[in-house]
Order: structure tokens, then sequence, then C-alpha cells
């Protein structure tokens, strides 16, 4: 085992009166190395004290924290530390969505094994302590408030949240109040105040939250499939939008969820605040929204950002690192980005021994500054397709450049075209919306006459064409009927092996040191796939009563056309020569949307209707 020259010296420093000799100084390390054992080190749990009382009892609610660092950390050894906070550490309660779907089986910690030496909440899930703890880092985590053993009310992304977690970063720099099982004062003399947060979904959604206040010693976020605006988590442009496989939830079914520490009546009328302020019926963007809505504040972002997000995510959708990313990048935030062809995971799962390689580099430089490189490596790294990886200087890739494609005419309900010249003459296409169908029913078939679709495919392609960015379609349009949405869906027609899902083998990665009770390895994942005649790329919503404003309704008048504009998910994706772009048009997407009674009819005018691709080749 090689020595880690820069842990080693700062362990001299702590430890000896006087410096070492010139002639002893190291040469710049190019990285830590893994001095310290895993096994001895410090467990221990702390209470810090935040400046809310979301609960409302009169006494500012305190946050559990659960602290692993190395040994040597308690003869003056100072680290940086890696926090991950989270709502989930206690598991969940089953909850009924708001169409009497109910979530899963509630997760819960597993024990320790019998005759463990560690406390079993001690026990850290993940690899994030078995892999940098031996480097010389501390892992911190966080219950978020109200789980665990957190004080204080959940509200699904509401300020309450956001200064609970900053209160830990504050702690770690000696600016908030800690205590100790029993009641004493407990500092952290063992960090250095550097800090950076992980996490994935809720996890990651709250170092986003957390790095939009600006709070000094947070060096670095990796924001992994996480939000960062709740409105477009629940909502899109005016419309009540579901996560993927989540239908009828929404941030009351979600806080009661992971309230499990506090009794339903203590967080009562904060449950009874989020189900009446989130509104249903409209899904108007209001101020509900706006304190959720942690874009107002990328300002303040001081923190380097790490973004990662799978491209197959209809849980956290794409929407929500493609905003957070123009935003950092607008602002000349340090940043890279990781998108793989996964749905809701962490990288671990999908590249591992990459993924470790580059985490490890990344907090090398952020948070013991060791300058390894890692900024002047490619800034994008993008799976297009199942174990196809390339590199780019930025993203959307360069070269890529926006291109109209107008919808063309077609006969007896028949796909239309999809050309870049705007159709001579116009003319006008009729649809009826059948809610009792899901997006992929109606996109299947695409040579097929439907009427409760329509559809516009381009010619077969003659080269590689790739899709790097956010799609905008623009409707002329009508409406008549009870449902006030318009779905756009993108389609790559032809065959290919794609994405379906991960798989969790049998054999093991044992990637660092560890414990009996907690040994460092963990099981596999491989992608699943499958040869499929078509995939849906990206899709968008609508409610056309909000097609000046999202936080604002607007009625329509039946039968009467309008000019409607919204944007697609941002995506990645590279059309194979022969395939055909398709771009359908249906009213209710059954899987996302809120659902309506069968029978409203759409139609569109042709003409300058269109879909604008950012598309490079």
């Amino acid at each position: 085992m090689r020595v880690n020259r820069m842990v080693f010296l700062v362990a001299l420093v702590g430890t000896l009166a006087t410096p070492l000799p010139a002639a002893a100084a190291p040469t710049a390390p190019t990285g830590t190395e893994p001095v310290h054992d895993y096994g001895a080190a410090i467990r221990e749990r702390v209470l810090v004290e935040t400046t809310v009382d979301s609960d409302r009892d009169g006494r500012r609610d305190r946050v559990e924290v659960r602290v692993i660092r190395p040994r040597a950390t308690a003869q003056g050894l100072k680290v940086p530390v890696i926090f991950q906070p989270s709502p989930y550490y206690a598991g969940l309660n089953d909850v009924p969505n708001h169409d009497d779907i109910d979530r899963g089986a509630a997760v819960r910690s597993a024990a320790a094994p019998p005759g463990s030496r560690i406390d079993p909440s001690l026990v850290f899930a993940g690899y994030l302590d078995n892999y940098f703890v031996p480097l010389g880092y501390a892992v911190v985590f966080a219950d978020s408030l109200g789980t665990g053993g957190s004080d204080g009310c959940p509200t699904s992304g509401a300020p309450n949240e956001t200064q609970g977690m900053k209160a830990v970063v504050d702690w770690l720099n000696g600016r908030a109040a800690g205590f100790d099982p029993a009641g004493q004062p407990a500092r952290a003399q063992w960090s250095t105040g550097r800090v950076g947060m992980i996490g994935v979904s809720y996890n990651g959604t709250l170092a986003n939250a957390v790095a939009s206040t600006g709070v000094k010693g947070l060096e670095t976020i990796v924001p992994i499939a996480s939000i960062s605006s709740w409105y477009d988590y629940y909502r899109s442009d005016g419309g009540v939008v579901a996560p993927g496989t989540f239908q009828g939830e929404d941030t009351d079914v979600l806080a009661k969820a992971v309230l499990t520490r506090r009794s339903p009546e203590a967080c009562a009328d904060v449950m009874a605040s989020l189900e009446r302020d989130q509104d249903r019926e409209t899904g108007d963007y209001s101020r509900f929204w706006r304190d959720r809505d942690y874009l107002r504040d990328v300002d303040k972002v001081r923190a380097s950002v790490l973004v990662v997000h799978g491209l197959n995510d209809w849980n956290v959708k794409t929407r929500q690192f493609g905003q957070w990313w123009d935003a950092l990048a607008a602002r000349g935030v340090p940043r890279k980005i990781w998108l793989h062809q996964a749905d809701h995971t962490d990288p671990f799962n999908v590249r591992r021994t990459v993924w470790l390689e580059t985490l490890h580099k990344w907090f090398d430089h952020w948070l013991y500054r060791i300058d390894n490189g890692i900024m002047q490596e490619p800034m994008a790294d993008v799976e297009t397709a199942p174990g196809q990886w390339s590199t780019h200087r930025s993203w959307p890739v360069p070269g890529t450049r926006p291109v109209p494609m107008f919808f063309g005419p077609a006969a007896d309900q028949r796909p239309g075209t999809l050309t870049q010249w705007p159709a001579l003459g116009g003319g006008r296409q009729t649809f009826t919306d059948d809610p009792a169908q899901t997006a992929e029913q109606l996109t299947d078939n695409e040579l097929a006459a439907d009427p409760n679709r329509l559809a516009y495919l381009t010619a077969p392609l003659d080269r590689t064409v790739r899709l790097s960015g956010t799609p905008r379609v623009t409707v002329r349009a009508s409406l008549d009927g009870a449902s006030p949405y318009l779905t756009a869906l993108l389609i790559d027609y032809g065959p290919g092996m794609r994405f379906t899902g991960l798989r969790r083998l049998t054999d093991v990665d044992c990637v660092a040191p560890g414990v009996p009770e907690d040994p460092g390895c963990f099981a596999r994942r491989e992608y699943v796939t499958a040869q499929t005649p078509y995939q849906i790329v990206s899709r968008g919503w609508l409610d056309v009563r909000n097609r000046h404003s999202a936080d604002r309704t607007e009625p329509i008048e039946p039968g009467r056309a309008y000019t409607f504009s919204w944007q697609l998910q941002p995506q990645d994706h590279v059309f194979a020569p022969g395939h055909r772009l398709g771009l359908v048009l249906v009213s209710t997407d059954r899987d996302f949307t809120l659902r309506y009674r069968a029978g409203t009819t759409v139609t569109t005018e042709l003409g300058l209707s269109n879909v604008v691709l950012p598309l490079a080749g």
C-alpha cells in the first residue's frame, strides 16, 4: 500500500511540535491514498441546532447527524467532509396517492448482524464511507427535517428543509451548535470546513437546495438524478403531471411518506397546508412553487457542480438537470456533467470503476485542493446508447444547432410528414383524445391510421443524426372538450437494442475496506436491453389554459384556434441511418397527466406548426 503523502503530512503536523526538515518536504501529490484504517474509524452521533421551528413547538428544530471519520482525527488531524443528507434513512410509510395507487412497500435499513460491535444506526449504507474514509475524508449522513432522528416536519423541498441541511454545513464550519446524545456541546474540531454534498434523487435535491443559499464552506456538490425546481417535478407548463410510475403522487403524499419520527398529529397543520397550497386544480406556478424553486437563487451558488442524470429517467425528468445546467453555465460555475442511459439510479450501478475514479478525483480537487487535472478533462461524459460513451468539451455537444421541422399534410388519419419546409396551403387535421390508451399504445404502428393521435414522420435518414439539448414544439390548434392537455412525443422509429432496465447480479465488487457489519462489497448491476421497433425519446406537456404563462390560467374558447408553444424534455440521442424521426401529438398522457373524460377533439392547423430540434450532423 502506497503512502498518501498529503494525508500523512497533515497527520504529522497535527501531532509533532516541530516542523519537518526542508529536505523531507514531499512532492505535490496527485491524489489521496487509502492510509487510514476503516475498521478503527470513529463513529458518532450529533444533534445540530437549526434556525427554524417547522413543527411549531416553540423550539428550534434539531437535525440528527451521523459521522464516521479517521481515527487520526482524535489526535488533531483535520479532514474535509463528504455529506449526504436524506429523508429516507428511516424508510418510508405506505401512503396512498391521490388516485389511490399505493407507493411500493416501505424500505427499512438492514439490521447489523448478530454480535455486531457497531451500533446498527451507525452502519453507513452505500459505498461513500468504505471508499472515502480510508482516503482521509469524514463522511456525514443527516436526516432531513421531520424524518429519522430529526425534529420538525417534512415539506417536500420548502425552505425549512434547506435550512436544516445548511445548518449541518454551518456546524462543520463552527457556525452552528451541536450536541452529543448526552446533551453536551459537540464541535467538529476535526473538520477543515471544506464540505462536498452528494446524493441521488431527494438526497441530491437537498444538495442543490443548500448550494442555492451560497453557504460558505460548501465547496462542491454532486447532484445525481436530482430536482432543481419542484414545480417541474409535479407540474409542467400549467399542467398537473406525475413523476414516472407514481401517478397521483404530489408534495403532500411524499411528505407524509417520509414523515417517520414525529406523530402525524405534530405535523397535521403542515400536511394540510401542503395539500391545500399545492393546487391540483389549475397546476399554476405560485408562491408555493417559488419557495421550492432553486433556480431563483442560482446566482448565489459558490460550489462547483458535478451533474449526473439518466437519460431514461422519467421519475426526476431530464428537465431538472437541463435547466440547472443551463443556469450554472450562464453564470460560469465550475462544472462537469455525466449523462448515462439508465433511469433513476446512481452511476455506481452503471459504470462503477470509472465513476469511483472520477468521484475520487473530483473530491480530491475540490476538498483537498489537489491539482489533479480533472478540470482540464472534457466537461461532458455522455452515453448515447447502452455501453457507448463519448466525451465532449461542453454540453449540448459542440456543433448542435436548432433545426425547425414542419408538420406536413396527410390523408385518412395516416401519418403526415416532418420536413424542413412549411406545408404550402396549410390544411387541418383532427384527432379525438382517448385517455384509456398509453403513450406507447398511441405511438406504436406509426404508418397506420389512428383517430386518437396525429403523427408526423421524416423520410428514412440517410445518415446518423444526433439530438443534443431541448426540443420545442409550436402548434396552431383548437380544443373542444374537458381535457386541457396537449402532449408532444418525439419518437425514434427504427429497430435497435435499447435500455429497458437494470438487473442486480449475484456476484459482488469489493470496492473498499470494510468490517463485518459493512464489508465494502456491493452487488454488481448490468443493463437489461431489448430489440425494440421504436423509442419515445422525449415528451412534453402543456395545459393550454397556461399558453401565456405557467402562473396564469386563462380559459380557452372551444373550437377557437390558438398558437401553443412548449418545451419537451432535454435529451441526447443518436438516430441511426434508416430510422425516422417522428412527432406524435396527443392530449392525455395516461401515465403522467390527469385523466379527463374521453371525447376531447383537437384540430391542428398545419402551416407553421413545427418542432425545433437541437441537432448535430
